[in-house]
Parts: structure tokens; sequence; C-alpha cells
């Protein structure tokens, strides 16, 4: 049974107002990074900030729009909106041009689009709708098959045939949406191990052990595969499988070092007989016990073994020339101040130079010098730190987590699950922008391209991100129609 109620009466004002507030600042950074003292009109369309303000309207005009229209229409055609868009992202790698090394964009006369910022909304809802279905469960693998294939087909179309990296990594943050509705912890740690084995592995590939032969990088994986099993095989109510298991890895390596002493012993070799017999003690455990549990955690160092050893290769063979660069700068590995640590380096040294107060609106001279490439886009967060230094950078940051708490309060007061599962892939999916984007700007992640949600100059993000958010204010704004 439904009552009708008006989406004025229903609208949560205090997400709208966060959107408004973080819109008007991100315009006045885009006019500070842009601001020319020969040329200080803001308004001309001929400069970023003119533009902006016409984008600013653009989405302003579009939120209308969207809590106009019946907020049943987002869930009856969630699939056809999304099948729609996946022939948009087709098509874009054949008519777009080339820009720096991806084919994203549409140009549509004076004006570019990047279709895979709208991808993220449309995902968002063929994902809720799908995992609204009567009955629906996250409890097993099988279950998450179909969610998964959703989110990874515009995933794979972005990143192979558009070549478009961050925009494609975004598509990751439904990860987060999926573990608030049942999907197992593990699947977020398995995430978590792969990424520390990949950073250790490229890392300390090539750093030689002080004695013997082999490398850090191996040994330290290797061990770490053994820590693994051992916590877990800890949670078994007999113990004596740990005791077993953490004798033989300590039996193996203390064998390895007193025959070191005479003859040169290869470590890696060591570890990976260890962790070979370690693979088979787990296999015969499971079967003799038959433990789901113990089955898992042997496929899972079966294939963190063959994944440390993979490292490598994926590093030198399938990563692009630059993407590498960025990833030994962050690393350490190497140094390019003038190459592909520079924009981070710019970044770090504007940030730094504001202090805590900052020098003062449009009175950045990192900014005015125009010493960081890309500053009104992807690094707008510099200009922040600049010219209104720590304090504004935390008053930022504490507007973006109060809006992110804002849409997962949001979430939880949803009556349907349809309404819910799209509130938590919205809230991922900012969530995930502000990570990245902070994290490449001060230097703790490597530079992927990934805008500032609000704040980062641009007509394609700001539509892309009001699209995802009036959504979901329409739909909290129906909330009060559906009676329990």
């Amino acid at each position: 049974m439904y009552r009708r109620v008006s989406t004025i009466k229903g609208l949560d004002w205090w997400t709208l107002g966060m959107f408004l507030l973080l819109v008007t600042f991100g315009w006045m950074n885009i006019y500070g990074a842009t601001y020319s003292f020969e040329n200080p009109t803001a308004i001309t369309f001929d400069s970023n900030a003119g533009k902006q303000l016409l984008w600013i309207a653009t989405a302003c005009v579009m939120g209308v729009v969207l809590l106009i229209i019946d907020s049943k229409v987002y869930d009856t055609f969630a699939y056809v909106f999304y099948g729609v868009w996946i022939l948009v992202l087709l098509a874009t790698p054949v008519l777009a041009t080339n820009v720096k090394g991806s084919y994203s964009w549409l140009s549509l006369g004076p004006v570019s689009l990047q279709p895979a910022e709208f991808a993220k909304c449309f995902t968002a809802l063929a994902v809720a709708k799908f995992m609204s279905k009567y009955e629906y469960r996250v409890r097993n693998f099988k279950d998450l098959l179909i969610p998964c294939a959703i989110i990874g087909l515009p995933l794979f179309i972005i990143m192979i045939l558009q070549r478009e990296t961050g925009s494609a990594l975004v598509f990751v943050s439904f990860a987060f949406m999926l573990y608030r509705q049942g999907m197992s912890g593990y699947i977020l740690l398995i995430g978590a191990a792969a990424i520390l084995f990949f950073i250790i592995a490229i890392r300390f590939g090539a750093t030689p052990l002080p004695w013997g032969i082999g490398t850090v990088g191996i040994l330290v994986c290797m061990l770490l595969i053994f820590l693994i099993e051992i916590i877990f095989l800890l949670r078994q109510k007999d113990k004596r499988y740990t005791y077993i298991l953490l004798g033989g890895i300590g039996l193996g390596y203390t064998v390895a070092l007193i025959v070191n002493i005479w003859i040169t012993v290869n470590f890696n070799l060591v570890s990976i007989i260890i962790v070979g017999v370690s693979i088979l003690y787990l296999a015969g455990l499971a079967f003799y016990r038959w433990s789901k549990e113990i089955l898992i955690l042997f496929l899972f160092a079966l294939l963190s073994t063959a994944y440390c050893f993979a490292c490598d290769f994926v590093f030198n063979r399938i990563l692009q020339p630059h993407q590498r660069t960025r990833i030994e700068v962050l690393l350490g590995m190497k140094e390019d101040p003038y190459g592909a640590e520079y924009n981070t380096l710019q970044s770090k040294i504007a940030i730094g130079s504001g202090g805590w107060l900052g020098k003062g609106f449009l009175q950045g001279t990192h900014t005015k010098g125009e010493f960081i490439p890309e500053q009104h886009t992807d690094f707008i967060f510099c200009t922040v730190g600049e010219e209104w230094g720590f304090l504004g950078t935390a008053g930022l940051l504490f507007i973006y987590l109060a809006f992110i708490l804002r849409i997962i309060y949001l979430a939880e007061r949803q009556k349907d699950k349809f309404s819910q599962i799209y509130a938590y892939c919205v809230a991922s999916i900012f969530f995930f922008h502000l990570l990245i984007n902070i994290g490449m700007v001060i230097g703790l992640l490597p530079v992927i391209g990934i805008p500032l949600p609000f704040f980062s100059y641009g007509g394609s993000s700001l539509w892309g991100f009001t699209l995802l958010l009036f959504i979901l204010l329409k739909l909290d704004a129906s909330r009060l129609e559906k009676m329990r």
C-alpha cells in the first residue's frame, strides 16, 4: 500500500546542502587554480572557471529533473539503462579519438563527454535491481557470480577496450557494497593480501638475501603465506595440525641455515619446496577431515604462491611503461623528479607551503606559477592545501566524511532492498574516489587519474556524480510512500 508524499517534503536537505557546499567550494578552487591576474574575469566561457559554472548550472537542472521523475522508473528500467550504456561503452573506442593513450572521450560538437563516468550509476542500478530480487541472498560464491559479472563487464570494456585504467578501477569499489550485503570478509582479505604480495614481490624481488642465494621478496612472501596458514589452522579445535605445520616449516628453514654454513643454499628453492610440502599437507588434511575451511586455505595457499611468482611477469610484461614507472617511483625503486614523480612532488610542495592557515584565496604561488599540470582537475586538492592550509584541507575532508556517512545513514533507513543496495553503491563509489584521489595527490598512491567528487573540473565527472546522488535523493524521498 502506498500514500503520496511530495518530493520536497521527503527530500534530505542535509545531503543536498553538502552537495551545494562542495560544488561551490569546488568552483572557488577551480577559479583559484586557473586565475590569471592579466585576465581576472571568471564568468567568461573561454575560461575553465566559466565553463565549470555552466556545468554546475546544467548539473542543477539535471538534479531537478531526476527528482521530478517517478522513483519507480529507476527500478523498472534499471536493466534497460545498463544495457544501453554497455552499447555506448562498446561504441566509444570506435568513435573516440586518442587522448593521452586512451579512447574514452566522445566529441559532441564543442562538448566532450566520458561515458565511463555515467556507467558507474547505471551499473549500480543494475546490481541493485538484481540483488533486490525476491529471496536473493549472498550465501556462497555462486551467489556473487552474476553481480560480479554485471560489475565486471563495464570494467573490462573501459580498461581493455578504452584503455582507461583509472575509471575502470572505480568499479572495484562495489566490493564494499557486496561485503555489506553478506559477501565473506575473506574475499576482502584476499584482495588486501594480493596487493601486499604484489608490493613485496616487486619492491624486494631483486633484493638479495644477506646469506646464501635468494631474494628478500620471495622469502617474505612465502613467510606471509605460512603465517596465514598457521593463523587459520589455529582456529581449528585440534591444534596438533597447526603444531605439525609449524614444526615442519621451522625444521626446513633450520636445516637450510645449518647447511648454508658449509654449502651455499638457494633459499628461493628452499622456500618453494617448503611451501609446496605445506600445500600438499593442507590438501591431505582437507580431505582427511572433510573440512571446507581447510580446503579454502589450501586453495588460497596454492593460488597465492603462483600469484607471487607471476607478479614479476605481470609487472614487466602486462603493465604499460608509464604505469611501471609510476609504481617504481611510488615504491622508492626509482627517482624521476622531472617525469612520473613531478606532479606528486610539486603537489606535496604546494600543500606543505600552505602551512596551517594557507596563503589566502588566489594567493597560491605554486598555483599561479602553473607548476602542477592538471591542477584544476585531478590535482585540485593541492590548491586547497596551498591557499586554505591545513585547516582548509581538514575542513574539506570533514565535509566529505559527513557526506559519505550521511549517505550510509540514508541507506540504512531505506524500506526496500533496491534503494538500500543502490545507496551503498553510491557511498562506496564516493569513498573510493575520495580515497584514491587524496592518496594520489599526497603521494601515497600512484597517479591514475581519478577526479575528486564535485571538486575537479569537468562536465562528465560532475554530471556523473550528480546522476548518482540525485537518483538516491529521489529514492530516499520516496521511502515515505512505502508502507511497511
